[in-house]
């Protein structure tokens, strides 16, 4: 009873996640509460919650009861070969259950190995055997849970010579085997491209609309031969096109702003998130005018 009752709130929060969010830090925590701004919902990163020094139950109680939040984590690490953590993944539940979290999200990758936490988004290669893999440690966090997780698109700074796909057609093929859905990361998308040479189209060809849960927006980093996915700085010009070309493509997505070093004033966040729903109005409403007249 406790799961179904759990299960109907998060399909009635989540259905209430619309537009540009952001993602909520502690120094914006007083902000949020003093002026309660007109965001529609915020994400929690679940590992500054639960770590010493986060934001504090009673904090999140009071932000819960003005806005939707969904739960971000760091450190399922599905893609590693440790057992899962489940004494992490309980923490989580508890969270999830407690403040009605719309959705609950994490990243493919590994972060743990003989239990060393890494505290890093670690990369691995996409063959047929990971796939299987991966797809049964979904599973059970999704057993466990008792409803889909989304999993985001990481950025790289090297590829695997044993891939024998691409971190789209893995992405793909995961969420057909286990019902998961993705967490698009276009700012990651861009940066693999830059540094990797990755394809920034088969983003847009591999996936239905049903299959995207949530898009993610950042600042990189440019480090003149690489760019670092630092979320530091204002979204690029260039992930900004790639985000209408997602819009475009997958329609009115609930997306969210990151930004975790270098933390401006809340305003800032706030003023890249209008930005992002600006342009998902325009990018909706011009795709509309062009169905109707091409009708």
């Amino acid at each position: 009873m406790i799961d179904t009752l759990a299960t109907h709130s998060s399909e009635w929060v989540a259905s209430s996640i619309r537009g540009v969010g952001v993602g909520l830090r502690t120094p914006h925590i007083e902000t949020v509460l003093r002026q309660q701004p007109a965001i529609p919902w915020f994400e929690i990163l679940a590992d500054n919650h639960i770590a010493q020094g986060g934001i504090i139950p009673r904090q999140l109680e009071l932000i819960r009861c003005n806005y939707p939040v969904t739960l971000h984590s760091v450190g399922m690490s599905i893609a590693g070969t440790d057992p899962l953590d489940f004494r992490y993944l309980t923490t989580l539940r508890q969270l999830y259950r407690r403040f009605e979290v719309a959705w609950i999200s994490d990243h493919l990758c590994f972060s743990q190995h003989h239990q060393h936490q890494y505290h890093d988004l670690l990369p691995f290669p996409y063959t047929e055997e990971s796939l299987q893999h991966v797809a049964q440690r979904v599973i059970q966090i999704q057993d466990f849970f008792n409803v889909p997780i989304l999993i985001e698109n990481v950025s790289s700074y090297l590829s695997f010579r044993q891939s024998s796909m691409t971190e789209a057609e893995f992405m793909r093929q995961l969420c057909d085997i286990t019902g998961c859905k993705i967490l698009l990361d276009v700012n990651n998308i861009y940066v693999n491209a830059f540094n990797l040479g990755a394809s920034t189209e088969e983003w847009f060809s591999q996936f239905t609309k049903q299959s995207i849960g949530e898009i993610h927006l950042a600042g990189y980093e440019d480090k003149g031969d690489y760019l670092l996915d630092a979320h530091n700085n204002l979204i690029a010009d260039a992930v900004w096109a790639l985000y209408q070309t997602a819009i475009e493509t997958f329609g009115n997505i609930p997306t969210l702003v990151e930004w975790d070093n270098d933390i401006p004033e809340f305003s800032i966040l706030q003023s890249e998130a209008n930005k992002a729903a600006k342009l998902q109005t325009q990018t909706i409403d011009s795709t509309h005018n062009q169905y109707n007249v091409t009708a």
